[in-house]
């Protein structure tokens, strides 16, 4: 994989803040390692495990979770694909464009499965002194991260295919419990 090389802009702070130095990890490295701090926030608030599968063969994680009301099994789990991009900015209540791989959206599409897949994309700012800000009382994360189940999705392209991620599902803990009692309850995410 091709990793984008740090921006190089210079780090605009709060006023009265110093500008400090930010590593040389590429930005793609820097967007996977928060998309994956965001995954770990949700699922810890929701009440699930994460495992992580080696080697990831095309999905990243599997979150698991227990209830008493699942009826397929006392422990459901889902595959959890990551992806991030600031090609889009964030726009509440519409879709935006995504491509991928064709390989990779036929292991998403597959239908039947035994144990569901989902899609989640993170939209962060460009630069990276925008993507979190700390508080006495919070952590904000920017912007977000938004999901789809891509069953039954066809492959339209001839190498990549562009697919549309709905904002409408926000990917937080209150949307991994409702997905994880759908499935609990033997059906689609």
């Amino acid at each position: 994989m091709a990793l984008a090389q740090p921006d190089p802009a210079p780090d605009r702070t709060a006023p009265g803040h110093p500008t400090v130095p930010r590593g040389s990890l590429a930005t793609t490295a820097c967007m996977e390692i928060l998309q994956v701090g965001y995954l770990h926030a949700v699922a810890a608030a929701a009440g699930c495990s994460l495992a992580q599968p080696y080697p990831d063969n095309g999905i990243d994680w599997h979150v698991s979770h227990s209830a008493p009301g699942h009826t397929t099994d006392d422990e459901v789990t889902i595959k959890v694909q990551l992806k991030s991009t600031y090609q889009v900015p964030p726009r509440p209540g519409r879709t935006f464009p995504l491509t991928l791989d064709n390989d990779h959206l036929a292991k998403l599409a597959r239908t039947p499965v035994s144990v569901h897949k989902i899609l989640v994309v993170m939209i962060v700012p460009r630069a990276r002194h925008d993507w979190l800000h700390a508080g006495h009382d919070r952590l904000e994360l920017r912007h977000c991260c938004y999901w789809i189940n891509l069953a039954g999705h066809p492959v339209t392209g001839r190498r990549r295919t562009t697919v549309r991620i709905p904002t409408t599902r926000v990917f937080d803990d209150r949307a991994l419990c409702e997905i994880m009692t759908r499935v609990g309850a033997g059906g689609r995410p």
